[in-house]
């Protein structure tokens, strides 16, 4: 079946839907989604959207623009981070017309909060700069966009899969996709398309991601020839719920939350004794497991404590309500009277499909982009976050480049005529698909997962050294090879999850071995990326973006430079 629209969207979290409010404007748009569309990770979010409105005490959009170069280690692109900070209040103030409830201040503003590397003075002290709606703040802005779009008349193919990217004559014209509720292949043609499908938690084996986050649109995009960037940049949130995983907000630690270890110590002045348990999440995240190592997690296990006891019951139910019921839903703990379990957990992609600040999507390491496809949110790399992202950026990065990429496309698609009609896209995915079914052999894929997750959890996280990243590759080699001989038990078409993540794993044993091969590349320590080998920022060698093509016998690695600007590298400290 073929079914046609003018732009055609890949993901309904914040990026996609953003995008498809602006683009709904003058064309036909539609958003394709794995899962319910209010279902997509988005709604996980929990913290806050940074904006310089100085609502609750001075603040200035220059001392975000730099906060978010340092927070990146200098690694962020400074022209497209200046976008990005100067339109945060514009932003902010739109998500209210459209009917955002945030919480307030008692004189009726838009309430903020400290959040982690948010600075005032350059650097000086913590400053309240995320607007937030109590700790659901993106579940909140996702059902207020999935109804603006609604309204709008977006169409939305939920629970629909996306096998394929289609191009013709070297411009992308649409995807095939696979109906869970039928398991019938479609394509959906379209003038210009958007991927905004999230990251790739979910090759970790303790993720704040949910179950969807899988990534196989960055390996769609990889396997046609388009590089990705910045892929061994992978960020380990600090405060997971122990051992769960489960996301505790920095918002915790914003309100006033304290790290401790068994002694009960507060140890983060120890690694930034100037803002301390508001530090950058890379340095929060190394200080939490340098305890763990000198024996001092609690009980001398893997985790330390977040104490949230003193600041009261009615400030935590009024303000962390959400993370506080996950305390006590998943581990039967009150956090207004006992502190939680936390230990850092892979949370975020700072790399991905490289793109200009339009959405564009880049093809290798000029300014020249792809035809018809651009890439928006947390799969794509502008880059806006560099080596580490600050804590609340995530939300403003999905809302600014998604509006910036829904007005690209309203405009380019005039000029657009149809394309692709003398073939069937279907055809070759139909045909991986029956020799995935048809396959007889001895791997079952949910041991193949666990065991990418163990190795990339023991290999190729919070601490690196080229040995041990070395190790990850031969073992994610030898998963790849045992993958081409795994049965998929279910040969129904109705719901069949065990063929669409059969599918996923593949994709996902790829990214494994382009963050792996990226990192070990990256012969330096910079943000999220360190390397106990090699301690130390290299700024001579290795101040530019990785970018890894698809090649035979393995991901072949090139550099680009980064856009500095008016705030050269220095020293990084907090």
């Amino acid at each position: 079946m073929v079914l046609d629209h003018e732009i055609l969207i890949v993901g309904a979290g914040l990026a996609g839907l953003r995008a498809a409010v602006e683009a709904s404007e003058t064309a036909d748009v539609a958003v394709v989604s794995k899962v319910l569309p209010t279902r997509s990770h988005s709604g996980a979010a929990q913290g806050g959207i940074t904006a310089a409105l100085g609502n609750e005490e001075e603040d200035q959009w220059e001392w975000h623009f730099f906060d978010t170069v340092k927070g990146g280690d200098y690694l962020g692109d400074q022209d497209v981070i200046e976008i990005m900070v100067k339109d945060a209040p514009r932003a902010i103030y739109e998500l209210e017309h459209m009917g955002v409830p945030f919480s307030r201040t008692r004189d009726g503003r838009i309430a903020q909060r400290n959040f982690g590397g948010h600075t005032k003075g350059y650097g000086r002290e913590p400053v309240k700069r995320a607007c937030y709606v109590a700790d659901h703040t993106g579940r909140v802005v996702l059902d207020t966009l999935y109804d603006q779009a609604i309204g709008r008349h977006v169409r939305f193919y939920g629970e629909c899969y996306v096998l394929s990217l289609v191009f013709d004559d070297g411009r992308c014209c649409g995807v095939v996709t696979y109906d869970l509720a039928t398991g019938g292949l479609h394509f959906l043609r379209a003038k210009v398309v958007l991927l905004a499908t999230g990251g790739c938690g979910k090759i970790y084996r303790t993720t704040s991601n949910g179950f969807s986050t899988t990534g196989e649109i960055l390996n769609l995009t990889f396997k046609e020839g388009i590089p990705l960037q910045d892929m061994e940049f992978i960020q380990f949130h600090p405060t997971g719920l122990f051992p769960l995983g489960i996301l505790v907000s920095e918002a915790a630690r914003g309100e006033g939350g304290i790290l401790r270890n068994d002694a009960g110590e507060p140890f983060m002045e120890r690694y930034a004794p100037s803002i301390k348990d508001l530090a950058a999440r890379d340095v929060v995240s190394r200080a939490i497991l340098t305890e763990v190592r000198a024996g001092r997690g609690i009980g001398g296990k893997g985790y330390v404590h977040l104490d949230l006891t003193h600041l009261g019951e009615r400030k935590i139910t009024e303000k962390l309500w959400e993370i506080t019921s996950f305390a006590r839903i998943y581990l039967g703990l009150d956090a207004v009277s006992q502190p939680i379990p936390v230990a850092p957990t892979c949370h975020y992609l700072m790399g991905g499909i490289p793109t200009d600040g339009d959405g564009r999507v880049r093809a290798d390491q000029t300014a020249r982009t792809v035809p018809g496809l651009y890439a928006a949110g947390e799969c794509a790399c502008v880059s806006i976050h560099g080596a580490n992202r600050l804590g609340c950026n995530s939300l403003l990065d999905l809302l600014v480049f998604g509006r910036r990429s829904g007005k690209a496309m309203k405009d380019e698609v005039a000029g657009v005529k149809t394309l692709l009609t003398g073939r069937d896209p279907t055809k070759p995915v139909r045909e991986r698909l029956a020799a995935l079914t048809d396959r007889e052999g001895p791997e079952k894929a949910h041991a193949i997962r666990l065991e990418m997750q163990i190795v990339m959890t023991d290999y190729g996280s919070v601490f690196r050294t080229e040995g041990a990243l070395r190790q990850g590759i031969d073992a994610i080699l030898a998963l790849k090879e045992r993958f081409s001989r795994v049965m998929v038990t279910n040969r129904g078409t109705s719901f069949n999850y065990d063929l669409m993540e059969t599918v996923e794993l593949g994709h996902q044993l790829d990214l494994c071995e382009v963050i792996l091969v990226s990192a070990l590349n990256r012969r330096e320590s910079r943000g999220a990326h360190f390397r106990e080998d090699l301690p130390q920022r290299d700024d001579q060698n290795y101040l530019r973006h990785t970018l890894a093509f698809c090649a035979t016998g393995g991901p072949r690695i090139a550099y680009k430079p980064v856009v500095l600007g008016r705030f050269q590298p220095a020293v990084r400290a907090y």
